[in-house]
């Protein structure tokens, strides 16, 4: 599955890409099972530089309030995340989520239970999404943060008809 969806994964070395970069995300807390799954959804992980791009990465999410397993977890479950730049991606989302209303603890929390949150684009799905919420009744910026806070998968739900 990997290699169909990402055919550059055979130019890869295995002493040099595959192993360490396997081994990194056990060290993280990942079972052989979530490695399996997380390469298979996301095989560009492998081409990653462990000390410039996944390192900073998962210390990042610590940094932001995440415990060592709420990153293996968020790793685990959507490892695509890990392929965004920090400052030109992450940070900006989890500040659009700050000026939402949400402390960095609900932050923390969103992000731990819906990594996929941090791959959003803010212009197509986050505005929309809670300006449609706001179209539904919850007028207040509170309401809306209580909600995304409560709930912070609903940022991800199409609201097309």
């Amino acid at each position: 599955k990997a290699v169909a969806s990402f055919p550059q994964i055979l130019g890869y070395s295995i002493e040099e890409n595959l192993k360490p970069t396997v081994q990194w995300l056990n060290d993280l807390g990942l079972s052989d099972l979530q490695v399996a799954k997380a390469v298979a959804s996301f095989p560009q992980i492998l081409g990653h530089s462990i000390e410039e791009k996944l390192k900073p990465t998962v210390q990042w999410l610590k940094d932001l309030g995440l415990s060592d397993l709420q990153v293996a977890k968020a790793v685990a479950s959507k490892p695509q995340f890990l392929g965004h730049s920090i400052e030109e991606k992450l940070k900006p989302t989890v500040q659009w989520l700050k000026d939402l209303g949400l402390s960095d603890s609900q932050v923390a929390k969103a992000v731990a239970s819906s990594p996929q949150l941090l791959g959003y684009s803010i212009e197509e799905n986050l505005r929309p999404t809670v300006q449609w919420l706001k179209g539904l009744g919850l007028s207040d910026s509170q309401q809306v943060a209580k909600a995304v806070a409560s709930f912070p998968q609903i940022l991800g739900h199409s609201i097309e008809e």
